[in-house]
């Protein structure tokens, strides 16, 4: 058996194995997850909250924004606090000033230390207890003692006031970036609470038998007796041995491998003389679809960022009554998505009939079906999140229509559907036009059937977020979420762009196929093994159990493995850029695989594992170190490779047409530099300087405005202006080069239309 056959053999293991064991942790979350109880009641049994409260709470929220809005177990936005560690710290305040005045008749913080310590022991027994029960019919009831009933109550009473338009609290909208009157209900606003509510009743009771709560013990809060958990501790330890471990063994793999040399290059660009088909000509539109998104999601973003520190304005225009901030971020980031997965699937219909040679009946009427798709889907979701977070849709057709609240997949129960359709069309065209090239008994073969699992994943797992309906609980809809934002992104399209490269470089002549076959074979099985399971670092603490963490940790830090030898890709895909003198046609699509290779290891792989392991997510997740990772790995790794695959598609679109080497090179650069300067210069910083605040005192006050809106804080929320504006400066120039060829090519169209009728007359 030959090693690319083990190598295919082990790929189909890691699958099978990793799949068995995300599902069956899935199982036990859904057995294990904080429970919705028929009612929270006092001691005399009248219900404060009913689970009709709480679930319909939970449209409100998502109505609002969601996690664009704020977090919730530290899974959201950055400018408005985590709900889950305000109300707890809320609650604790209040709870421990009324006992502090009923038994000694002055507020707490006027106590001596041995009153303050044992109050706040009370305290943690009161708010740690699960006073769960079950009755015969299975009705769930919660008992709550009476000065947490007040405690309750006082947090409520501020919350009703600052989703709503109460001037007493409009300082503290501004810092939050909210708009007047974010929930103008009061119906809506009272429901909101009971979700909240319930968020940090889970966050701070402890599961019954244990001794630590629902959430694994977060959000930090020693106070409230919220400490990182023996299992947080023991496999952080050990998944940093296994990075190191897993690191040498890669280590030794490579240098004990064979290393074949660079074939010898054609003379000829041996893609140059192959004329594009009707529906590769088609997909050029994609590629300017994608630039225009990219350009409005860079706008979208310099504008979220101000909000952190003017708040509601813009320069002093009240902008967030008319674009409200959760409405900003939630173009941003999903236009993020939109516009890299417009290039990708603009390269997978480019590269199909390229690979087989044969272009299906109706392919071009597909392709431009399909893109017309997409832009409706594109623009109808952006005005229902719109309509959504301005309240103009009742809950139930919100969610059909409006905001769905879950950050990456925001947009409305109708236009995701529609996008899986989309998804699923663009599948059917790929399988249409590749289909003979995977009968073909070539060198190429399992590359090619890898390229083509990887499409018909893309195709299929954006389908997991339709497992999470209208009422599903937090906890498992943090479950299917992960299986769309980290196997669909992070994973599939991962192999997809490694397999699309493999192709492109063998047909260039500039890799042996047999070399491409077994890199790609075994990338893909690195990547898997911990990419599939490593899923559930995103899980830690979001109501479920520990096993979740064992897993989550040792499997996140085998993610990380395979970017260690990453250099060895950017310095071999570095000197193919001079491999023969027509190379120059292909120069900055290498480049900016290079610049994919760098931000793999920087982004994916160092900030990365900076958030990956218990310990350290347990203090920092949901600070500015989560968005320093996600810029740099997004932006950074998928971002540049969408550019990368759409500059070697537009190689073969614009024929003989000059490019223009100078907007390339300011393109690339400018990118580069302006995320570097805005990951290190501001976004790193913010989040290392909240991490020390979680330290000192607590989770909810690294998200507070007297850390957000410090002047150490907003002075580094300006530093990422100029990061900003040079990144900027790169998008302009990327949407300058593509309006430059796509001038050339109608010049040169009417040139040859002139040519043709002279050569007509003449006849």
């Amino acid at each position: 058996m030959n090693k690319q056959r083990l190598t295919a053999i082990a790929l189909l293991i890691v699958l099978i194995a990793s799949f068995s064991v995300l599902l069956s942790i899935g199982s036990d979350i859904y057995r294990e997850k904080p429970p919705i109880p028929t009612a929270f009641t006092d001691v005399q049994g009248q219900p404060l909250f009913t689970q009709n409260d709480i679930e319909r709470g939970q449209l409100v929220w998502r109505s609002m924004g969601g996690h664009q809005l704020g977090s919730i177990w530290g899974h959201g936005s950055y400018v408005a606090p985590d709900w889950t560690a305000d109300w707890l710290h809320r609650e604790a305040q209040a709870w421990l000033d009324i006992t502090a005045k009923a038994q000694y008749g002055r507020s707490f913080n006027e106590l001596d230390s041995i009153k303050k310590a044992g109050l706040e022991q009370s305290l943690r027994d009161d708010l740690r207890h699960n006073s769960l029960t079950t009755s015969a019919n299975g009705e769930i009831h919660i008992s709550l003692s009476d000065t947490r009933v007040k405690a309750i109550e006082e947090v409520s009473d501020h919350y009703l006031s600052l989703f709503g338009d109460d001037p007493k609290l409009a300082t503290l909208r501004e810092q939050y970036a909210m708009k007047e009157g974010t929930v103008p209900d009061l119906e809506r606003r009272q429901q909101l609470n009971a979700f909240l509510f319930w968020g940090a009743w889970a966050a701070i009771t402890e599961r019954k038998g244990q001794e630590y709560t629902y959430t694994n013990n977060w959000p930090f809060d020693p106070q409230l007796g919220n400490t990182p958990t023996s299992d947080n501790i023991v496999w952080s330890i050990l998944s940093i041995v296994t990075l190191i471990a897993g690191v040498g063994a890669l280590v030794w793999h490579h240098a004990a491998g064979k290393h074949e040399e660079l074939p010898t290059p054609a003379k000829e660009d041996p893609l140059f003389l192959k004329k594009p088909t009707a529906s590769q000509k088609a997909v050029g539109k994609y590629f300017v679809t994608a630039v225009g998104l990219f350009l409005l999601q860079v706008l979208l973003g310099g504008i979220t960022a101000h909000y952190a520190v003017e708040g509601q304005n813009f320069y002093g225009i009240p902008l967030s009554e008319i674009l409200p901030y959760s409405v900003t971020r939630t173009w941003h980031t999903q236009l993020a998505v939109f516009w890299i997965a417009t290039a990708w699937l603009g390269t997978g219909l480019y590269i199909a009939p390229a690979l087989s040679g044969y272009e299906p009946k109706f392919q071009r009427l597909g392709v431009n079906v399909l893109w017309v798709a997409l832009v409706i889907v594109v623009l109808g979701s952006m005005a229902g999140e719109w309509i959504g977070v301005q309240q103009y849709f009742d809950l139930d057709t919100n969610f059909l229509f409006g905001h769905q609240g879950y950050e990456y997949i925001d947009l409305g129960r109708v236009w995701q559907v529609l996008l899986l359709a989309g998804l699923l069309i663009w599948l059917t065209l790929v399988t249409a036009a590749i289909r003979p090239a995977l009968k073909v008994q070539g060198e190429m073969r399992p590359v090619i059937w890898v390229l083509y699992a990887s499409c018909v994943a893309i195709g299929l797992f954006y389908g997991a977020g339709l497992f999470m309906g209208k009422h599903t609980n937090l906890a498992i809809a943090e479950y299917w979420r992960w299986w769309v934002v980290h196997l669909w992104v992070e994973g599939f399209f991962e192999t997809f762009a490694t397999s699309v490269i493999a192709l492109m470089l063998v047909r260039l002549g500039l890799i042996r196929a047999r070399s491409a076959n077994g890199a790609v074979l075994f990338a893909t099985v690195i990547f898997l093994t911990g990419g599939l399971i490593g899923t559930l670092h995103h899980l830690y603490f979001t109501g479920t159990p520990t096993g979740v963490i064992a897993w989550g940790a040792i499997f996140s830090a085998l993610e990380v493995v395979p970017l260690a030898l990453i250099g060895f890709e950017a310095i071999e895909s570095y000197r193919m850029r001079n491999a023969s003198p027509w190379m120059i046609r292909y120069k900055w699509a290498i480049m900016f695989f290079v610049a994919t290779a760098f931000w793999n290891l920087v982004g994916a792989g160092v900030l990365g594992f900076l958030i990956n392991p218990p310990i350290s997510l347990y203090f920092i997740q949901g600070l500015n170190t989560t968005a320093t990772h996600g810029h740099a790995a997004f932006m950074g790794v998928y971002g540049m490779l969408g550019v990368g695959l759409m500059l070697f598609c537009l190689r073969g679109l614009t024929g003989q047409i000059q490019w223009s080497d100078k907007l390339l090179k300011g393109a690339f650069w400018s990118l580069n530099i302006g995320l570097a300067a805005m990951v290190f210069m501001s976004l790193l910083p913010v989040g290392l300087t909240q991490f020390f605040a979680v330290i000192e005192n607590g989770y909810w006050f690294a998200r507070s405005p007297e850390v957000i809106h410090s002047p150490l804080v907003e002075t580094l929320v300006w530093m990422r202006v100029p990061g900003d504006v040079i990144f900027g400066a790169g998008g302009l120039f990327l949407g300058a080069f593509l309006f430059d060829i796509i001038k050339k090519a109608i010049g040169a169209k009417g040139t040859q239309a002139i040519a043709d009728s002279t050569l007509s007359a003449n006849a």
